[in-house]
């Protein structure tokens, strides 16, 4: 199908200008390094094409194995007959580390007869700090179209279909690099020749951005010192885990009232009998407890998008290198680890951008062990049942979110301390220096990361919930026959949970929880549903009770309770995760004995964990 093709350097806005022209919403953030992989869309104006988002980088001549995806997809689809036009992306605030790419695209475009065109991103910026361009002359020194445009506010995007409409050039009339001066030199493009030529034309052409630098210089100052850097990380990721439970709250408790009165409702219209039991106790008391959490995933993941669109992430990995080096990894690591909060599975993805092996590899065992939204319901229900909600530091912050930065600390300092021992057992590897471009700072969009949010949560509900539906329905028939639910421990479940029950005695968890953690290694989320189908069926209630309540009533002991929370922190358990990091690392040997790994470590330290708060409590 006839496609055009969106090239551009990281953080140039490049994936925003491709949601705008398609009305997808790829996921967008700025920081480099977040696209690592091709996205097509369907022009929204121009259905006959497709647009191919390529991920950012800074040269067709690539140096990471991040820049080698890009450029390699690149010059294969350049090829392609199908090819209609290029649409190559500068960030119009910062021509100076753009136009070294935006030359090499147009002569490779240009040697194979493709057109191209340059989209200036980001002109409401300039607008707002009374600055511009020269894009005619900018035009005619690369021999290219340069349009204006703002993916943030809509700027442009017409007239970028409009020059998608217009007849092609045919290849003998589009000029090559032998015929444009810029282009044209006594080596051909070679690097640094490219490269000074960028420059000048920067400084031609371009915007002055000392105004732009002085305002990030200032900011930078606070948000990068030696103290108040610290300090403020510290402050931030404590108001986010806050807000996970504080800004949720009144969207959970609209669901589970939602979910309790649905119930009330439907369940006197169906009567009695095996299919009332199996809406009860699987459909309401099993999915029910899974959506109540739903709201939790939202927050969390709006949150992180304020921060990925205001540009403090990278500052955070910045911030992050020097601790992060102790343990083997680099500042690069952050950005990854940090995703794997909202998700393992693009986070090992993003780990490409790592250009050290050694770093990417221990980023690589890192990941699983940070506290993923999977792990989130299972975290919250706990926290709910021990933690009152009751405020600390004169009303400025909840006990139950103080708990659930701790439990966040926990994963990630484990997976801190493991990533440190594996790089101290390791054969040693000398050091690749850290770079990492420095976004501008920018104001968030909050309807862009709204609908990004909506996206991810709406993504977490269809992907895990049928997972969920198909687990609650394999639970509920094994917990309800052959008895028709009377004696729960008489169950095929139940006989199947008293054989594995051993296991987890030494952790104060009978064969219930048991039952719900092996479910659990599909994806950790189903154990919430898993526990409120099998709570549903043992209870006697003819209502729906919310799981909480449910939980509370069978008296789980603190320290078991302690103990799950910390077993779900190391415990390696979702199928897809465990998928991707063998096709990442090349190898299924090595995911596998994470897998053994993790599981095995997590039972001892959840062990150590029941005993210990055994004693003290």
């Amino acid at each position: 199908m006839p496609s055009v093709l969106l090239v551009g350097t990281p953080n140039s806005g490049k994936t925003a200008l491709f949601n705008r022209l398609t009305g997808l919403n790829q996921r967008v953030a700025n920081y480099p390094g977040i696209t690592v992989d091709l996205s097509i869309g369907r022009l929204a104006k121009l259905p006959e094409l497709d647009l191919v988002d390529f991920p950012g980088t800074y040269s067709l001549r690539p140096i990471s194995e991040e820049e080698r995806v890009a450029v390699g997809h690149f010059n294969s689809s350049l090829a392609d007959p199908d090819v209609q036009h290029v649409l190559c992306i500068v960030d119009a605030t910062r021509l100076e580390k753009s136009l070294f790419l935006c030359l090499q695209v147009v002569e490779a475009c240009q040697r194979q007869g493709r057109p191209v065109t340059i989209i200036a991103n980001m002109g409401d910026i300039l607008k707002r700090h009374r600055l511009s361009i020269d894009a005619e002359g900018l035009s005619r020194a690369i021999g290219a179209p340069v349009m204006m445009a703002s993916a943030r506010t809509g700027e442009g995007l017409d007239a970028i279909i409009s020059i998608l409409q217009s007849p092609l050039p045919s290849a003998a009339a589009l000029e090559t690099a032998d015929d444009n001066p810029i282009l044209a030199s006594e080596g051909g493009s070679a690097d640094v020749d490219l490269y000074s030529k960028a420059q000048r034309l920067a400084e031609q052409y371009g915007a002055s951005a000392d105004e732009l630098l002085r305002a990030q210089s200032r900011l930078d100052r606070f948000f990068l010192g030696s103290l108040s850097g610290g300090l403020t990380f510290s402050v931030i990721m404590l108001i986010l885990f806050q807000s996970i439970f504080t800004w949720s709250a009144p969207a959970m408790d609209a669901v589970e009232a939602g979910v309790v009165g649905l119930g009330g409702w439907i369940l006197p219209l169906i009567g009695e009998g095996v299919f009332a039991d199996f809406v009860a106790d699987a459909v309401f008391s099993g999915i029910g407890a899974f959506l109540v959490f739903v709201p939790q995933i939202f927050v969390l993941t709006f949150v992180i998008g304020l921060l990925e669109d205001s540009g403090y992430l990278a500052r955070a990995a910045l911030i992050c290198h020097k601790p992060l080096r102790f343990f083997g990894l680099s500042g690069k690591s952050f950005i990854p680890m940090l995703s794997g909060v909202a998700c393992a599975i693009p986070a090992i993805y993003a780990a490409r951008s790592i250009e050290s092996p050694r770093a990417r590899f221990l980023t690589y065992l890192a990941i699983p062990l940070m506290p993923c939204s999977a792990r989130l319901p299972v975290y919250t229900l706990l926290i709910a049942i021990f933690i009152p909600r009751e405020t600390a530091f004169g009303g400025l912050i909840g006990w139950q979110g103080i708990t659930l930065f701790a439990t966040y600390v926990f994963g990630m300092a484990a997976a801190l301390i493991i990533a440190g021992l594996v790089n101290r057992l390791s054969p040693s590897e000398g050091q690749i220096p850290f770079m990492m471009e420095l976004p501008a700072y920018r104001i968030p969009a909050l309807v862009p990361i709204f609908r990004k949010s909506v996206q991810r949560a709406k993504h977490f509900v269809t992907k895990a919930g049928a997972v969920i539906l198909g687990v609650t329905v394999v639970i509920w028939v094994l917990g309800y026959f052959p008895n028709q639910g009377a004696d729960l421990s008489g169950s095929w479940l139940g006989m199947m949970g008293q054989w594995i029950e051993p296991v987890f005695q030494p952790l104060g968890l009978d064969w219930r929880y048991g039952v719900a953690i092996v479910s659990a290694f599909l994806a950790r989320e189903v154990f919430v549903g898993t526990l409120g189908t099998i709570m549903g069926i043992e209870g006697a209630e003819d209502n729906i009770v919310p799981l909480v309540e449910q939980v509370q009533a069978s008296a789980l002991p603190l320290g078991s309770g302690v103990a799950l929370l910390v077993f779900f922190a190391i415990a390696l358990q979702c199928v897809s995760t465990v998928a991707i990091l063998a096709k990442e690392a090349n190898s299924w040997k090595l995911a596998l004995r994470m897998v053994i790994a993790y599981l095995c470590l997590a039972w001892l330290a959840a062990w150590v964990t029941f005993q210990v708060t055994g004693f003290l409590v």
